[in-house]
């Protein structure tokens, strides 16, 4: 077998057998791959290391690639960092989840992505040790992961611009079409793609306005991407921010 080491988030989990986990993560050294972890929930085995594969959980980890099998194996895995925030808070955990099943759906890729990979590695961090602004975070990932997945905004915006989803630009005019976000949409979609972070709490969203927003998102990714459809944790988001 051949040894390697990487970087990875979790981003789901499938049982295997009576003991044994198949663990899928987007890594630094090929895009997403699938982990065969044996044992790992038996009695007898490593149970400690099931606290590992939570979703959105950074690990470290030296891999065995064999030619014989598709899935890969772990000689040694770890945190990649002490999350201190997701795992307590329920805010950050559903946001975690939402972001691993949408990074789940939509990234299928088996090759080295370095853009995409320190993008949602860095977005962790983020995440877990953000105190205002927690309930902007989707959106602000969202906006920005679309950097990474081929579909951002074309051109720049404009005060008081529409968006056309189908085009991919603000426009100062309505299109004819119905794909397309409204003028606050667009504002708020702006303000996401430009805003660091650290300042989600400057933005002053109501529920309404994030719940509008959040169905605009999912509509443009939609339009780019069909698998957005089957994310199932976005009822979730909605009734809690």
């Amino acid at each position: 077998m051949k040894s390697y080491k990487g970087r990875g988030v979790v981003l789901h989990t499938l049982k295997y057998g009576d003991s044994s986990l198949v663990v899928y993560l987007l890594t630094d050294v090929g895009g997403r791959r699938s982990y065969l972890v044996q044992g790992v929930r038996s009695r007898s085995g490593r149970g400690s290391k099931m606290g590992l594969f939570q979703p959105m959980f950074p690990v470290e980890f030296e891999g065995l690639q064999s030619s014989r099998c598709q899935l890969d194996r772990f000689k040694e895995v770890r945190s990649g960092f002490l999350l201190q925030g997701v795992p307590f808070d329920v805010r950050k955990s559903t946001m975690a989840l939402f972001m691993a099943e949408v990074l789940y759906r939509l990234v299928r890729e088996s090759e080295p992505n370095e853009g995409l990979f320190d993008f949602v590695w860095n977005s962790v961090g983020a995440l877990d040790g953000m105190e205002e602004g927690v309930a902007n975070f989707h959106l602000w990932f969202l906006a920005n992961l679309s950097r990474f997945l081929g579909f951002r905004p074309g051109n720049d915006y404009a005060p008081g611009a529409w968006f056309d989803i189908r085009e991919g630009l603000y426009t100062p005019v309505r299109p004819t079409h119905t794909s397309v976000m409204t003028q606050e949409c667009a504002g708020i979609l702006e303000r996401m793609m430009a805003s660091d972070v650290r300042q989600l709490d400057r933005i002053g969203l109501n529920r309404t306005q994030r719940v509008e927003f959040l169905n605009a998102v999912l509509v443009y990714y939609g339009y780019h991407l069909d698998a957005i459809s089957a994310v199932q944790s976005v009822r979730i988001l909605r009734e809690v921010f």
